[in-house]
């Protein structure tokens, strides 16, 4: 059975934070790949800055292309909107019945685990890797987080925020840093986020 760790995000842009994250993982699990899920609509994220949904996988795509054992997953482009990881992650498991699945995600999010659709059968039946964030304010307790099927993870943090560099890129500050060299191409010269 191929481990397939799934990665979801809008990706608006990925930048090297999520590319150092991946590698982190990938290096110190046992998993085979690493799948960079490009959402098209978070149902708690405005939609205003987000660019096109083609134009986030592309970057994706680019942003991987030189790791063997890691994807861009357009999967969720063809399912009902708005996206719940639960329906993604039952459409994944018919597709590909030879895969396992482990969930990552910050600990921002596991916090707001309780109010996802369906969190409980999505605790009960798939691994959730948790990487630490910087955050303000005390750590909150999550009812799941002692779950056995949660892990947390010592990996590095890398607090870039794709939303800070959107505004330098309005603002025409280089971003050159914090991008992969692929993504930085793409962006430079285009009229994205400006």
């Amino acid at each position: 059975m191929k481990k397939i760790g799934l990665f979801f995000g809008s990706f608006n842009p990925i930048h090297i934070g999520h590319l150092i994250l991946a590698n982190y993982i990938l290096e110190n699990s046992d998993m085979d790949e690493l799948w960079f899920v490009v959402s098209p609509q978070n149902p708690f994220k405005d939609k205003k800055t987000l660019l096109s949904d083609h134009n986030r996988l592309d970057m994706v795509q680019l942003a991987v292309k030189n790791y063997p054992n890691m994807r861009a997953s357009n999967i969720e482009f063809s399912l009902p909107k708005p996206s719940y990881t639960v329906d993604t992650l039952t459409y994944l498991h018919e597709k590909y019945p030879d895969h396992s699945f482990s969930l990552i995600m910050g600990e921002d999010n596991l916090s707001s685990l309780h109010k996802w659709k369906n969190a409980d059968r999505l605790v009960e039946n798939h691994h959730i890797i948790v990487y630490p964030r910087l955050s303000e304010g005390p750590k909150t307790e999550s009812a799941c987080s002692n779950h056995s099927n949660i892990s947390l993870i010592e990996a590095p943090v890398i607090e870039l925020s794709a939303t800070e560099i959107r505004a330098m890129i309005r603002e025409g500050k280089n971003v050159r840093p914090m991008l992969p060299p692929e993504v930085f191409e793409y962006l430079d010269g285009s009229s994205f986020y400006k």
